[in-house]
């Protein structure tokens, strides 16, 4: 008697758990590793002042020069369309890019440490890891448009992120007070070497003839230039994303506000960003469930609509144990919108442009989030006694400007829920291939 073919539900759950398991661990590495992670960022900052007695001011520079080649992610993106190493793709950009990356870190363990060393090696190995960044974000949108499972792709991505931050964060401080700087070198270049073995890795669920559907088909560097700016979609997720992301309340100004108008702790700052963070996950996972259920399109007001009052909280703070229980409401309001962008980014990639739309959008995430730093820094330090007060208001405008840019979204692209077929979009990309 034959064996009966599984159900259709059966055998999407099974591709949903094989690519689960394939870009969790992948996840959790890059961005544990990323040059312009937490741990390298706060180490590297502490070698600066503690070895090489850097000031403030050449730390800041070197943070900004350094991270010069994640400003143009959209170049390496589109070198990851248009490029097939070893003819392996994604996986081939593993297998040059994790060991060239490496090869850098270990550079940098067995060079005397100095300031033009160490900003030679960063940069260098930020260009690199570039790539890393491109495939692995060009082959998560890619697999999330295949297998219509973006908002569950975008729901794991964030938590997997968001776990190395903390991770890294704690890291850097046990690696700065008990690690030789080629110690940690050393221990980031082991790291960087685990993700070579992505290169060899193969589940079906995700490379079972992924680069032969339609939605993986490019053209030539021209022709998928000319088609990225025609595509209307592209456009509301980079928007979104440096509205977002452009808050004069956090990092700088926030610091400033805990320790000097607050009085508190140096410590208070860094305990704010750990509950913060934590507070967002609840989110990432409530995105998760519902994107079954749920328009994109829905989620996407919802979320901006929670999201426009996320910084007004930190108006009614008056210690540092108050600045803490606010950091869980504020977080709280974060996740959804955050995992809705990032859905919207994969919807809305032109056919084999997979990985340029995404380092767009990773491109602009950092810019926005320098750029609203910068201001809130003169913001507050020109306004002594309400400057944070006017952050808190510039932040809360900036979020509602994202309502009328979802009105740029195309309707059909947000229509359905996660894993619903989209006769529209499918009927779009074909003759978009065409």
């Amino acid at each position: 008697m034959a064996t009966p073919a599984p159900a259709p539900q059966d055998t999407a759950r099974s591709e949903a758990r094989q690519a689960y398991l394939y870009f969790g661990p992948l996840t959790l590495l890059v961005y544990l590793v990323i040059p312009h992670s937490w741990m390298l960022d706060i180490v590297t900052s502490y070698m600066l002042k503690n070895q090489l007695h850097a000031t403030a001011t050449q730390v800041s520079l070197f943070r900004l020069f350094t991270a010069l080649p994640v400003y143009f992610s959209f170049l390496f993106g589109l070198g990851r369309d248009l490029w097939n190493p070893f003819g392996l793709r994604d996986r081939g950009f593993f297998l040059l890019f994790a060991p060239l990356s490496a090869a850098l870190f270990l550079w940098m363990a067995f060079t005397t440490l100095s300031f033009a060393g160490l900003f030679t090696g960063m940069f260098l190995v930020m260009l690199t890891f570039r790539f890393v960044s491109a495939a692995y974000q060009g082959l998560l949108a890619l697999v999330g448009q295949e297998k219509l499972m973006s908002g569950r792709l975008s729901a794991l991505w964030n938590v997997f992120t968001y776990v190395p931050f903390f991770v890294g964060s704690f890291a850097s401080g046990y690696a700065t007070e008990h690690l030789r700087p080629r110690e940690t070198f050393l221990m980031v270049a082991a790291l960087t070497m685990l993700i070579l073995l992505f290169a060899f890795w193969k589940p079906r669920a995700v490379f079972s003839d992924a680069y032969n559907q339609p939605v993986a088909k490019g053209s030539n560097l021209l022709g998928d230039v000319r088609r990225l700016l025609k595509h209307r979609a592209i456009y509301a997720p980079i928007l979104i994303m440096l509205m977002f992301q452009f808050s004069p309340a956090s990092n700088t100004p926030l610091q400033y506000y805990l320790t000097d108008r607050l009085h508190a702790s140096d410590a208070a700052y860094g305990n704010f960003n750990g509950i913060f963070l934590a507070s967002l996950i609840p989110g990432f996972l409530l995105y998760g469930w519902l994107c079954k259920k749920t328009s994109l399109r829905t989620l996407l007001w919802c979320g901006t609509a929670i999201a426009i009052p996320q910084m007004v909280p930190l108006l009614w703070v008056r210690s540092a144990s108050s600045a803490l229980i606010a950091a869980v409401p504020i977080g709280l309001m974060g996740g959804l919108i955050a995992c809705a962008i990032y859905d919207l980014a994969m919807r809305s990639c032109p056919a084999g442009m997979q990985g340029t739309l995404m380092m767009l959008v990773d491109g602009a995430f950092l810019i926005a989030m320098r750029a609203g730093d910068l201001l809130g820094s003169k913001i507050y330090t020109s306004f002594p006694e309400r400057g944070f007060l006017y952050c808190v208001i510039v932040t809360t405008a900036m979020y509602a400007l994202i309502l009328p840019l979802i009105l740029l979204v195309p309707k059909d692209l947000t229509a359905t829920v996660d894993g619903e077929q989209n006769p529209a979009m499918e009927a779009a990309i074909l003759m978009e291939t065409a």
